[in-house]
């Protein structure tokens, strides 16, 4: 008998139901409007994300969703548009030594990196300082990783595993290798464009984001 077996009914019914039964009380207070109002993204804002990075400090000064087992270096220099949430999947690494510019509605799977910056090849102490673009209503697949001075379209899919070492600026196709090359191209006329309703720049409404990136 395990540990789990001896423990009494009512708490494993509690145990199970606590996080639901928490997340209907507080998606109802004016604070956590960003949980009912996120309920039909991709990636949902929900009371135990939140918790778990505000609360329980996992990453609690990144201002948009993130799981606690991806990682982010210099947050502040990432620029996220609407329902865009890289690291919201686990095993994420986003380095944004350099400024990293998201477009609305892109998606990212688990374990994809994205590096603005890389060390000098004769001085490891120092940094290349770069940038990185990616577009709007991008998907990038599991494992991908893309390096510094790329930039990427709109509607540019990142095949799983792909190492994106050079820019693909015009969009609309599908990559994937080492390095990453054109795999298939997209018809624009084929590519849904869509909104949302409430546009949430991670936790933040777009009068509060442009708050935040107002220079001080």
């Amino acid at each position: 008998m395990n540990s789990w077996d001896k423990v009494p009914l009512v708490v494993k019914i509690w145990l199970r139901t606590k996080n639901a039964i928490i997340n209907v009380l507080v998606k109802h207070l004016p604070f956590f409007k960003f949980i009912r109002e996120t309920v039909d993204y991709k990636s949902p804002i929900t009371f135990d994300i939140w918790y778990k990075q505000k609360i329980k400090g996992t990453h609690r000064y990144c201002y948009w969703p993130l799981h606690p087992m991806s990682q982010v270096a210099c947050s502040e220099n990432v620029y996220l548009g609407v329902e865009t949430f890289p690291g919201y999947m686990p095993g994420c690494y986003i380095q944004a030594i350099g400024r990293i510019t998201i477009g609305d509605h892109s998606v990212f799977s688990a374990n994809v990196g994205i590096i603005s910056t890389n060390h000098d090849l004769h001085d490891a102490r120092q940094h290349n300082v770069g940038e990185v673009k990616i577009g709007k209503y991008c998907w990038v697949g599991m494992n991908a990783i893309i390096l510094p001075g790329v930039v990427l379209g709109d509607f540019t899919v990142v095949g799983a595993g792909a190492v994106v070492t050079r820019s693909f600026e015009d969009g609309y196709c599908v990559i994937g290798g080492n390095p990453a090359r054109v795999l298939k191209k997209l018809l624009p006329y084929e590519c849904v464009k869509y909104e949302v309703k409430y546009k949430y720049h991670g936790y933040l409404t777009e009068l509060e984001y442009r708050r935040f990136r107002k220079p001080k």
